[in-house]
């Protein structure tokens, strides 16, 4: 963690911005991104009770395009394209096609049958340009918009108040996105967020993306808008259950073992790793994610041992902090498929065996669905 830039790593257009505000950064998938500003507790409090403003330019860009570009994008990726419409917004995933395993996890936004902007991890992202450009019949087009757009993300329960000050529309229902123009240039206002909470997401060219950075937080100043870094990003999803892929899904982690079936269009003619997922499926995975909530004091945290008797460990946390809504530790784990939820375990946290529930997500009530 540095408040210094590295010219190695890549650099939002907000950047200036941040530095301004005393952001302290960290690296993000080769980026150089705001961790925290005034304290994480405080910017996740302020999304789960007002409003909080992100960047997460650093997010990948992908633009599918093409006559096809449907059927082939829904011949690659896990969820079922054909059960959303043109200005719908899927949360699908990119497996290995012959483990199953996770490249990564991402956001389809279906412009058009042949114009669908994907928006993946940034890490991950030139892996999952490659797969489909590998892929792609003649014809179909895989832009990468990595560094040309940038992301905002406007989380909590006053986003909607906050949005309609600066004039952008509000209230489409979620996972849907609209275009709308600002500054001369198209922004997509997507109803997405990783956060739990209702919210927006905003993809806008770099060449306004500082206006529109400067007008959100105009227009928040009477919601006292708090600008929110990745580290409360990364409680707030933990207190969805919501996984990172690195952590709680990778190639070594099947979207079966993450409980993300939801995800994942069985009924399709093919998508990558269908034949590895479908016998997992059907033969029951040896391991499952599952939630665990602190019974005392003790915060857990990746890598530590899960044990179901002091001598019987039966599995390995993968996400762990203090959760700032519970006042209390929250994790997940991968354990064995025989642990069900209700039972305690215990966690050796530094030494010590603390007491864990086994809970399922999300830990706290969500408010991202409400209309």
């Amino acid at each position: 963690m540095s408040s210094s830039s590295s010219p190695a790593l890549k650099h939002s257009p907000l950047h200036d911005r941040h530095v301004a505000l005393g952001a302290k950064f960290s690296e993000f998938g080769g980026w150089e991104m705001p961790l925290e500003y005034d304290g994480v507790v405080k910017e996740h409090t302020a999304v789960r009770t007002s409003v909080g403003i992100f960047d997460v330019s650093h997010l990948g860009k992908l633009v599918v395009r093409g006559d096809g570009a449907l059927e082939f994008v829904n011949a690659c990726l896990t969820n079922d394209l054909g059960r959303i419409e043109k200005g719908k917004a899927q949360y699908t995933l990119c497996c290995d096609e012959e483990t199953g395993g996770v490249v990564d996890d991402l956001i389809v936004y279906l412009k058009d049958d042949d114009h669908l902007l994907l928006v993946p991890n940034a890490a991950n992202t030139a892996e999952v340009a490659r797969r489909l450009r590998a892929a792609a019949p003649v014809g179909i087009e895989i832009a990468d918009h990595h560094e040309t757009h940038a992301v905002l993300a406007v989380q909590g329960t006053k986003s909607d108040e906050v949005l309609a000050a600066a004039g952008f529309p509000v209230g489409h229902e979620y996972m849907s996105f609209v275009e709308t123009p600002f500054e001369g240039e198209d922004v997509v206002v997507c109803r997405t967020g990783y956060t739990g909470e209702r919210g927006y997401e905003l993809i806008a060219p770099y060449g306004v993306a500082v206006a529109l950075w400067d007008a959100l937080m105009k227009a928040g100043e009477a919601y006292d808008i708090q600008p929110a870094g990745l580290g409360a990003r990364d409680t707030l999803r933990t207190e969805m259950g919501y996984p990172l892929h690195g952590q709680d899904i990778s190639l070594a982690i099947t979207p079966v073992q993450a409980r993300l079936g939801w995800a994942i269009g069985w009924k399709k003619d093919a998508f990558w790793g269908k034949e590895a997922l479908q016998a997992e499926k059907e033969n029951g995975p040896i391991v499952l994610l599952r939630g665990l909530v602190a019974s005392g004091r003790g915060i857990a945290r990746p890598h530590m041992s899960v044990l179901l008797a002091p001598d019987l460990p039966v599995g390995e946390i993968t996400s762990g902090t203090f959760s700032p809504t519970l006042k209390k530790g929250v994790a997940l784990a991968l354990v064995n498929a025989q642990v069900a939820e209700g039972a305690e375990v215990t966690v050796d946290v530094r030494g010590r065996a603390e007491v864990f529930t086994v809970t399922k997500p999300p830990f706290v009530e969500p408010g991202v669905r409400e209309a």
